[in-house]
């Protein structure tokens, strides 16, 4: 199983980025998982037409907001995935997250919020962010998870746009 991670798009409406971002980027992908803060409806709109499940995040705006929810439980190649944004300063946002998904005993969780990548392991939780995927900020990507036997890879494509 193969899944395509974006996050911290923050796009008022859908456009030529966002069509590569979904149409080439990610078109190899048997699901999307999109980590919030999407920004705008029409780009939420284009996003659920592509299929992407996605969670919202603290800059989405009311329509987004109430659309989708804060945290999703996803499975995918037999495992259990908790999707959420995040919150608050960058300095301990993986804790605060584990935090509020500890009950849900994840396999994995993606994230975003930091506009951060990352791939490693939490107080034994594999935890993926795949930072940014705005091609307007600095390091932007996308993240590609693999699911494979049961053992679960994750890496990150640079945006060149």
């Amino acid at each position: 199983m193969r899944l395509g991670v974006l996050s911290d798009t923050h796009m008022r409406s859908p456009d030529a980025t966002l069509d590569y971002l979904l149409e080439e980027l990610l078109a190899d992908t048997d699901m999307i998982l999109h980590a919030g803060d999407i920004v705008g409806r029409a780009v939420l709109d284009r996003l659920e037409d592509h299929g992407v499940i996605a969670v919202c995040g603290n800059m989405d705006d009311y329509e987004v907001a109430g659309s989708i929810p804060n945290v999703r439980e996803v499975s995918a190649g037999g495992k259990q995935i908790v999707l959420i944004h995040g919150w608050g300063s960058r300095h301990g946002l993986e804790q605060r997250i584990l935090g509020r998904v500890a009950g849900d005993a994840p396999d994995l969780v993606v994230y975003g919020h930091s506009h951060v990548p990352f791939w490693g392991k939490i107080d034994g939780v594999p935890m993926f962010n795949p930072g940014s995927s705005n091609p307007r900020a600095r390091g932007a990507s996308v993240g590609i998870i693999e699911i494979v036997g049961g053992k679960i890879e994750g890496r990150f494509i640079p945006i060149d746009r």
